[in-house]
């Protein structure tokens, strides 16, 4: 999920770190990455209030970061 490397480079964070911040191993979000795995609710909501995005975007969803569903 190359959105979620994105938004984790925009703010200068290493995979280490951001696993730290939202509390999975380093390899979990490598496979995040990877596209390998998929993040759980929780973690999207994390990942959500963590970078001000979409889940939909952090999915790859939509191509907007602040896509809104009406």
């Amino acid at each position: 999920m190359n959105n979620i490397r994105s938004e984790r480079k925009r703010i200068n964070l290493g995979q280490k770190e951001f696993a730290e911040k939202i509390g999975v191993s380093h390899s979990t979000v490598s496979r995040w990455e990877r596209g390998v795995l998929a993040p759980y609710g929780s973690e999207l909501i994390a990942m959500h209030q963590l970078f001000g995005c979409s889940t939909d975007y952090l999915l790859g969803i939509s191509d907007e970061r602040n896509h809104i569903r009406i």
